[in-house]
This record gives C-alpha cells, structure tokens and sequence, in this order.
C-alpha cells in the first residue's frame, strides 16, 4: 500500500511530465508555425503581365499587335473626376465627359471579372467606383436602348458561359436602373461601330478620348489594378468582346 509521501512523489512526477508535454506541445506550434511563414516567404511572387506578355497573347489569338509610347500616341489626356468611367466603345455619345477610365461595358466589366451578378452587387460596385474617385457608368444606343452595350448583350446571353463567367442575373434595363439608383450615369451611343484599331492604355491615370469620326476602341488596362481585378482575365475578356463583335483584331499597347 503507498505511502503518503510516496503519493505526494507520483503526484508531483505526473504534474512535471504534464508540464514537459504541453511545453512539447507549444515548441512544436511554434516550429510549425515558423516553417509555414518561411515557407510563404520563399515561395515566388506573382510575375506581373508585361506588355511583351500581352502581345505575345493576342498575336496567339492571330492579332497584330505592338508595344508604343505615350508620347508618340495623340490625345493622351489625364484622368479627371468629372470624366465618367465608361465603356470602351468609340462611337458618338450623348455624355461628353470622356476623361474618365475605359472598361468593357463601363462597370459592367468590373462586375464581369468578379463574377457579381446581383443588383446589390452592381450597386456596390457603382458606391464603390465613387468612392474611388470616378463616375460610374454603362450605357445603350440609339437603335436597341439598353441592349446597345455589345459587351453586356454577350455576358447576358452567355456567350462568356465557356469562359467561366455566370450571366448576370438582372437584364439591361434593370441593370441601368440600378446603377442610375445607387448614383450613376447612363451614356447612350449612336452611329455605327467603324472602330479601326483596340488601344490597350497601361499608363497609370492616363486616357484617351473618343472621337466618332476616327473610331478606337480604348481599353484602359490600368484601371483594373486600381480595382483589384484579375488583369488577365479583364484583358482577355476585352479582346474576346471585339472579336465576338467583329471588331479589329489589331492593337496598340501603350506604355509610359
């Protein structure tokens, strides 16, 4: 039969075996925990697209495109608040506000690249643009109203669907609605597409202006930096636009 003082011993062992456990315990957490972090640290960073990048891929696409520089480029104008944030189509428009950033179907192609498909979502994004710094917008035309955005009549239709893209789950006219609702513009275009060439713009807080009678198509690469998209998608979606619309499979990348 154990003594009390034999007891007292066990006792005391089983306290300090416990103690050596849990302190194992927390030094192999902690170990753990280090290797994830130097892991992380040592693993390669995400290469950023270069404009070669991007002319490699649209020449795979059977474009002829080339890299050019801001200065040889005319019109290169500074983006203002006041300019709205547009589609990147180059007919005649009702807005006259064009300083502002280019898009596929203005906000819609924020929208597009994060796969948003509510109202509310769309709603967010315009709060969102604002409170960036732009003037939200989409727009339609002057023969199919709010369907005249080609790039939104393509997402709502799914031809993105092989793309991974899910279709909006409002039309164009709800679209507009909400988007004027939570604090947007809506354009409306007229004319005839007649673009010649895509600009694809990579300087930073830098456009272009449309002009009808010498139609481009003008995307401002830049912009989907500024919200966080996935720039090779929102690039290859663009190109993916034009060619779906017949447009001209030949580019311009602009750089500083």
């Amino acid at each position: 039969m154990a003594t009390g003082s034999t007891l007292r011993q066990a006792v005391t062992i089983g306290a300090s075996l416990s103690f050596a456990v849990a302190a194992w315990v927390y030094a192999d957490r902690l170990l753990r925990r280090s290797r994830r972090l130097e892991k992380k640290d040592t693993e390669p960073k995400e290469t950023p697209l270069t404009p070669e990048d991007i002319v490699a891929a649209l020449e795979g696409r059977g474009w002829d495109a080339v890299i050019v520089k801001a200065a040889d480029m005319e019109g290169m104008v500074d983006v203002a608040p006041t300019g709205i944030l547009k589609c990147v189509d180059g007919r005649g428009s009702d807005n006259t506000a064009m300083c502002g950033p280019k898009m596929a179907g203005g906000i819609y192609a924020i929208a597009h690249n994060r796969h948003t498909t509510s109202i509310e979502g769309l709603k967010a994004i315009v709060k969102e643009v604002v409170a960036k710094g732009h003037v939200p917008s989409v727009h339609g035309d002057h023969s199919s109203d709010m369907m005249g955005c080609g790039f939104f009549k393509l997402w709502l239709t799914g031809r993105f669907d092989d793309m991974g893209y899910p279709r909006p789950e409002f039309d164009a006219d709800q679209g507009a609605k909400a988007v004027k609702e939570a604090g947007g513009f809506i354009e409306m275009h007229h004319g005839s597409h007649e673009e010649k060439v895509v600009l694809i713009n990579l300087v930073e807080n830098k456009t272009l202006e449309p002009n009808e009678n010498d139609q481009r198509f003008i995307v401002d690469g830049w912009a989907a930096g500024k919200f966080d998209l996935d720039v090779p998608n929102f690039l290859v979606a663009a190109a993916a636009t034009v060619e779906m619309l017949g447009g001209p499979k030949k580019a311009k990348i602009i750089v500083a």
